[in-house]
């Protein structure tokens, strides 16, 4: 079944609307200001109405509760578009179409993605890590744990608060039951693993310091288990009846990729992109394989001790380089929130993709780890506005996110991180090759012309050195998000395709001028804009919009 959306008129008409306003002279003030709280006061409607009502204690995602509440977001998305933005700043517009992308978000899952129906991962509650990026990577509801913001052993006060999230479970598991009327066959049968894998978690909790000697706890905990093993073995019962693809198809994903993460590509504008990033890394490689081939090769850390010790080079070469070279401005709490990820050592035979190349050299992926710069600055100088300081969601800052965390990883390569280290450079094309295979597989996933393995087939298949059949797990891990969330593949490279865009702009503006173009002012200013796609990012950097005009069209589907 092709999934279509319905695009309400009031959508295109809003833009339309802005954009008229967008032409108007900055200099007119018109009540501005009052029109600016208008819209942080709809924002904050906006995120209220997001979230859903309760049923039984847990988020109501049932057909009827989402019926019912459609005509009050109707309601806000008139009142959003009715805003006047005449005489608004450029900081001001980015952020009433933030507020745009998000309700077309809502409309999209609505009408076409619909995790509750046809993703059986949306119900998991249970998370053991911060995710490092804004928000949890693909669907989740409302009133999830977060195992990670526990120490243990817990005190009272804690303890009753894990007492208290854990209730959610047996509702909305017994929820689940209803809702999930999808035939997404991959996405039914892989998210069966990710339910299975909370029952494992919660079992390991029940031997937790603090936690077996709490009985309302152990209770809880036990009762969750429960509700979990009995929605996996549904689940599993229900599987064979399941034949439908589980991608959006090719309309539906350039929609959603240009009027919910504004990215200003289509579905073939991205194939193009990571065909072009996949074939460009693997010559690079080459290339730079050649040019390296009198050098010794990487040795692999094959010890505790070593690897420790070329992870504590690695931060110290990293923080010394981005201070000495004039990379960005480095805060003090940049170092710490590194060093709190640096890794440990992992045996040979169980390093997936990522820890293979950090026990060779782990400077690629610390790179990658500006992720933990930007969430440190959201926990320590949130941004002034409030619509930028909370996370987007529906993972809209995806682009931004993903795609500086790319880019950065072959810009502080050519920028000079290694220069004595030449053999280095060889493990960022490796780390591009990779990113671009499994984006690529995820579209064809998208597109239906593939299956989640078949899609795996080509991610594996084209990352060098078979450095991703080495454990299977990642693999498996990263399709099925690709699928479950729709540009998240593709958005670390094309993402870094838009951070050069954006860059690029800007260097060539600051030249018109008659300005030198500065790195380090480029990096601090697309600090200080947010987490936000990176084409409103590109906006606020250079005064231009001219790329973002593909939203005043009619893209809606005949």
């Amino acid at each position: 079944m092709k999934y279509k959306v319905i695009i309400t008129y009031w959508l295109v008409l809003s833009f339309a609307v802005f954009s008229v306003a967008a032409q108007t002279n900055e200099n007119v003030n018109n009540s501005s200001e009052n029109s600016n709280q208008l819209l942080e006061e709809l924002f904050r409607e906006w995120r209220s109405f997001e979230k859903p009502p309760l049923r039984n204690g847990a988020p109501d995602y049932t057909e009827q509760t989402f019926e019912a509440r459609w005509p009050e977001f109707l309601n806000l998305s008139d009142r959003h578009r009715s805003i006047d933005t005449v005489g608004w700043s450029i900081q001001e517009k980015i952020d009433w179409t933030i507020v745009w992308a998000e309700m077309n978000g809502y409309d999209f899952n609505h009408h076409v993605l619909r995790p509750w129906s046809r993703d059986p991962a949306f119900y998991k509650t249970v998370w053991t890590y911060r995710s490092d990026v804004p928000a949890h990577e693909g669907p989740t509801h409302h009133m999830t744990t977060e195992l990670w913001t526990y120490n243990f052993p817990l005190s009272m006060e804690e303890a009753k608060r894990l007492t208290s999230d854990l209730q959610v479970i047996p509702a909305l598991s017994a929820q689940a039951k209803l809702n999930l009327t999808g035939q997404a066959k991959d996405l039914w049968v892989t998210g069966i693993r990710d339910i299975r894998n909370q029952s494992k978690v919660l079992r390991e909790l029940l031997v937790r310091d603090s936690v077996s000697t709490n009985l309302i706890l152990v209770s809880s905990i036990n009762e969750a288990i429960r509700a979990t093993d009995e929605l996996a073995q549904w689940l599993e019962a229900q599987a064979r009846f399941k034949d439908q693809p589980s991608g959006i198809g090719k309309d539906n994903y350039t929609w959603y990729l240009q009027n919910v993460h504004l990215v200003p590509l289509t579905w073939e504008d991205e194939v193009m992109i990571l065909k072009r990033e996949l074939s460009r890394a693997w010559s690079a490689l080459k290339l730079e394989e050649h040019r390296n081939r009198k050098l010794p090769k990487l040795e692999a850390a094959n010890s505790a001790e070593a690897y420790y010790a070329l992870a504590e080079m690695a931060a110290e070469s990293l923080m010394t380089f981005l201070k000495e070279e004039d990379i960005l401005t480095v805060e003090d709490y940049f170092e710490p929130a590194l060093r709190e990820h640096l890794g440990t050592y992992v045996p040979e035979e169980k390093r997936n993709f990522f820890w293979i190349t950090a026990h060779y050299d782990p400077r690629p992926l610390y790179s990658h780890f500006y992720h933990w710069f930007e969430l440190a600055r959201m926990d320590t100088e949130p941004h002034s506005s409030e619509i930028r300081k909370l996370p987007l969601l529906y993972n809209i800052f995806d682009s931004r996110s993903e795609g500086v965390a790319t880019a950065v990883e072959e810009m502080f390569m050519q920028a000079g991180l290694y220069d004595d280290h030449p053999r280095v450079k060889e493990i960022v094309y490796i780390m591009i090759a990779q990113r671009a295979a499994r984006g690529l597989g995820s579209l064809y996933a998208h597109a239906n012309l593939m299956s989640m393995e078949e899609a795996g087939g080509i991610h594996s298949e084209y990352t060098p050195r078979g450095w991703m059949k080495t454990e299977k797990e990642l693999l498996i891990f990263e399709q099925h998000l690709y699928l479950r969330q729709p540009g998240y593949g593709t958005s670390y490279i094309t993402g870094k395709y838009l951070v050069e865009e954006a860059m690029a702009e800007y260097a060539r503006l600051k030249e018109l001028s008659g300005d030198s173009f500065s790195l380090k002012d480029f990096f601090d200013r697309l600090n200080s804009i947010g987490n936000i796609p990176i084409a409103l990012g590109q906006w606020e950097l250079t005064g231009l919009s001219d790329h973002l005009d593909y939203v005043d069209k009619d893209l809606s589907y005949k």
